[in-house]
């Protein structure tokens, strides 16, 4: 069984000589397998297609997918017209747990949603959809009943987008009037101070940043009485203590409401999550949504890229994790030397920072709170910010991307990336930055329609692009799936391998942190207040300091040696504590 995906928007049939039309070999024998719609734009026969793949390749704007499914996928669930994207399978919510999504952007997570939330009715492949198609077709399965209360206006959704840095564009007034227009359970006060919204109640939502917004967002959501709750990625923009916040917040949420959370940080997933479903297909093309599995399951089958029930692979290499840090060589050369320095504010936030080295060709980790100077020390590595005490005497020259990404050009990312780099149009560029960060479906594109993933990517890009003897970038993880996460770390790492050059990454994912860093650098303090720097140091003596000060401990998964969230007061973390193993290398036997 084969689908035809039309991308209606890459389609340009006056700038092209219909070669997808011209080259078929169908056409060519006399079968109406491409002809052009009222619209002017293709349209493809999948009944008549073989499959050759030509149009696909002779198509100069890339606009055409065909796509072998496997022979169990016959009907999907939804469909947006001929030629367009197909969903199969559901998510299915469950009262009284947290299910997982777990799979790449672009699969249908969202018409899953609008399906569940009613605002979507399921056409099962055909012209128009109607319920009581949807209720035959579930009869005597558990989500009949499910269905039946979307159909009788018994089901009401609260949805968590997202892209937060939209809210200011919808909404104008104070966090507080916001807050309390959607408390319709009364408990914005606790809300409030779950998640440290209290210093932000009476500032304009305009005025806030992505964290603050995010967790804005999640307020929102939960204060809604509703019985199906959908948080759309939480982890963005927050440090790791606002994520393990949020996440024992929807846990709360999920004791007798249903709960639907789509999260790429793995780490928070698995402690999230009490069942995940696996999402897998073709961007843009198709996406099937699994049953649901066990969470470590799933997880360890989604890195393997191989989902044994379903006899599918997802991925041709398995996602990899090493059991224990890089070891740092003696020989290698310094880059900088840096002297303990500090930066004051003020009557407000204080920075200090003790003396340290930087190492060619390393990639170092930096991890601590947000709002505890980890982007004023980046600064005054640049030079951008002079210190108050502690000379920085440096000619390394830096390549800096800041965390919050804003687009003032009107350039298509071709140019752009052209206009950074004389390597663009070479092999290595090609091969090292990007197919790794699959940037070329992007190229045709505008800067200003991008995503927020891939204005990531190119983001990541650009920053790789310049020449430069440190490269610092500011949580690349931010609107990445898993395995744009993947590629990214892999391009990060092996540029500053092949190129000798140092990266230093600012990230909240221990899975980006894990397999990407060789050195931690460890933040310390209160946010807001005073923030302290100290010197890099091994994976496992810095990973120890950051999860103590966390309270948290992490063992190695025995099949993926990828590590897991231990359960609070657990006899793993228990015993972790004792030994002061909050950062595990040991495998269990």
């Amino acid at each position: 069984m084969r689908i035809a995906i039309l991308n209606k928007d890459r389609c340009q049939p006056r700038r092209c000589s219909h070669e997808c039309e011209k080259y078929c070999p169908r056409v060519r024998t006399g079968y109406e397998t491409i002809v052009f719609g009222d619209d002017g734009k293709a349209i493809i026969s999948e009944e008549l297609c073989v499959g050759c793949g030509i149009c696909v390749n002779k198509c100069p704007f890339s606009a055409i997918m065909i796509i072998g499914l496997p022979e169990a996928l016959d009907k999907p669930t939804h469909r947006y017209g001929q030629n367009g994207f197909a969903l199969y399978g559901l998510p299915t919510p469950q009262v009284g747990k947290v299910t997982g999504i777990l799979g790449p952007n672009g699969i249908g997570k969202s018409t899953s949603v609008q399906i569940l939330s009613g605002a979507l009715v399921p056409n099962f492949g055909e012209d128009i959809g109607d319920w009581d198609t949807v209720l035959e077709h579930y009869a005597g399965t558990g989500m009949y009943d499910y269905f039946k209360n979307v159909v009788d206006g018994k089901i009401k959704v609260s949805q968590k987008p997202q892209y937060v840095d939209m809210i200011p564009k919808a909404f104008n007034g104070k966090t507080r009037d916001l807050l309390e227009g959607t408390d319709e359970r009364g408990v914005m006060d606790e809300l409030v101070e779950k998640l440290d919204l209290g210093h932000i109640i009476n500032r304009n939502i305009g005025e806030l940043s992505g964290g603050e917004l995010q967790r804005v967002a999640i307020a929102a959501c939960a204060a809604r009485d509703a019985d199906f709750y959908f948080f759309d990625e939480i982890s963005p923009y927050l440090d790791i203590y606002q994520r393990i916040n949020s996440s024992k917040l929807i846990q709360d949420l999920a004791k007798d409401k249903a709960v639907l959370v789509v999260e790429h940080d793995l780490a928070i997933l698995d402690m999230l999550s009490d069942v995940v479903q696996v999402a897998y297909g073709m961007p843009s093309g198709y996406g099937v949504i699994t049953h649901p599995k066990g969470v470590r399951i799933a997880i360890n089958q989604y890195l393997k890229g191989y989902l044994p029930e379903e006899n599918v692979r997802v991925r041709p290499d398995a996602i990899t994790f090493e059991v224990h840090p890089p070891r740092v060589a003696t020989d290698i050369a310094t880059l900088l030397d840096y002297n303990a320095f500090s930066k004051k504010y003020g009557d407000g936030f204080s920075l200090r920072s003790d003396s340290g080295s930087l190492k060619e060709g390393e990639v170092i980790g930096i991890v601590g709170p947000n709002g505890i100077g980890k982007s004023t020390f980046v600064k005054i590595l640049a030079g951008e910010v002079e210190p108050d005490e502690g000379e920085l005497e440096s000619e390394v020259s830096i390549s800096y991307k800041p965390q919050y990404i804003k687009v003032d050009s009107f350039m298509q990312v071709r140019q752009f990336l052209r206009s950074i780099t004389r390597r663009f149009d070479t092999s290595y560029y090609e091969a090292e930055i990007i197919k790794p960060l699959q940037l070329e479906p992007l190229f045709d594109k505008m800067l200003n329609d991008l995503s927020g993933g891939e204005l990531q990517r190119v983001a990541i890009a650009a920053c790789l692009s310049k020449d430069a003897d440190l490269y610092i970038l500011d949580e690349p993880s931010a609107h990445l799936d898993v395995e744009q996460r993947s590629l990214a770390t892999k391009a990060i790492k092996r540029f500053a391998e092949n190129n000798g050059k140092t990266a230093m990454v600012v990230d909240h994912d221990i899975y980006m942190i894990d397999m990407l860093s060789e050195r931690l650098i460890v933040f310390e303090g209160e946010p807001a207040v005073f923030g302290i720097a100290h010197p890099p140091s091994s994976m496992q003596k810095g990973m120890n300091k950051f999860l103590s000060d966390l309270g948290i401990t992490f063992r190695r998964d025995e099949e993926t040696i990828r590590p897991r969230v231990n359960k609070k007061d657990s006899r793993l973390d228990r015993e972790q504590k004792a030994k002061g193993e909050y950062y595990y290398y040991k495998v269990d036997e």
